[in-house]
């Protein structure tokens, strides 16, 4: 009987000190770290750095806001102004028919229409200047993709190849930003040049 009690105190002995799992200790210090109570201190801290981020949101939507509402105030007439462009296009277009008119050429009649044209033609580039849009100045400049719209190539051995000189339709700008490029004609070497300088490497190449 004796021995029967010291068996099962040995058994009971061997379950208490059975290791405890790496699993169970871990569930273990997870519930203690939820239990563990937030100081003052902290919960303080806690609060301010959510403060903190507030403002800086608010702040950010501030400074959107108020780049939203430049952007409206300085290019809300941006559709307006591209618009009024084609007045003066076809300004332009009607001087040209009249020049190109055999009857009406070197008259008195054509000299002083002209004359109103471009007085017209002034005022609203003027009106458009007031306003922040200005033309572009594009004769004898190299192209520019942010600004020209190159439309043909034409031979000039006197210029750098490139350099515009030729404006077909005016660009604009609305402050910093482009309103319609010019379209442009621009320079190039003429063939017959390149050939004879071609001829020319070869022959010295031959000699």
């Amino acid at each position: 009987m004796e021995k029967d009690l010291n068996i099962n105190k040995e058994s009971t002995d061997s379950e208490v000190k059975e290791p405890i799992s790496e699993e169970q200790n871990q569930d273990h210090e997870e519930k203690n770290d939820e239990t563990k109570e937030i100081t003052p201190e902290e919960r303080i801290k806690e609060l301010e750095d959510k403060v903190a981020r507030t403002f800086a949101e608010m702040e950010n939507q501030r400074r959107r806001f108020e780049k939203e509402r430049e952007d409206a105030f300085s290019y809300g007439g941006f559709v307006f102004a591209k618009e009024t462009l084609n007045l003066i296009d076809n300004l332009e277009r009607s001087k040209q028919i009249l020049r190109n008119d055999d009857i009406l050429k070197n008259t008195e009649a054509l000299k002083k229409t002209l004359e109103h044209f471009d007085i017209i033609n002034k005022d609203m580039v003027s009106i458009l200047e007031k306003n922040g849009i200005t033309p572009i100045d594009s004769i004898g400049k190299k192209l520019d993709p942010n600004l020209h719209q190159a439309m043909m190539e034409i031979d000039d051995d006197q210029k750098e190849p490139g350099t515009i000189i030729q404006e077909i339709q005016k660009g604009f700008m609305m402050k910093d930003r482009l309103l319609r490029p010019s379209l442009v004609g621009v320079s190039k070497k003429s063939e017959k040049k390149d050939e004879k300088s071609e001829e020319n490497k070869e022959n010295l190449d031959n000699q």
